[in-house]
């Protein structure tokens, strides 16, 4: 019988880029909502400047977030050899 391995360090890089599209899905709903409110309250070229760097800085917060939650889960179910 042969036991198959996982590579932690794979298991790591996947973690964390499911983390970045994590973040990229939170920074273009962000971006969509804030835009349309940001547009009620300024003009064109403020309103949607200010909701994408808002958008870019709710989806760098979250991408860490996530990719730290899920490489630690991903650590934790490793096995110690």
């Amino acid at each position: 019988m042969t036991t198959v391995q996982s590579s932690s360090r794979a298991d790591l890089v996947s973690a964390w880029g499911i983390g970045v599209g994590i973040g990229l899905i939170a920074l273009q709903l962000t971006w969509l909502v804030g835009a349309r409110l940001a547009g009620l309250i300024w003009e064109a070229p403020v309103g949607p400047t200010i909701a994408f760097g808002f958008a870019c800085l709710v989806g760098i917060v979250t991408a860490i977030i996530a990719g730290r939650r899920l490489a630690s889960k991903v650590g934790a179910d490793q096995p110690t050899v």
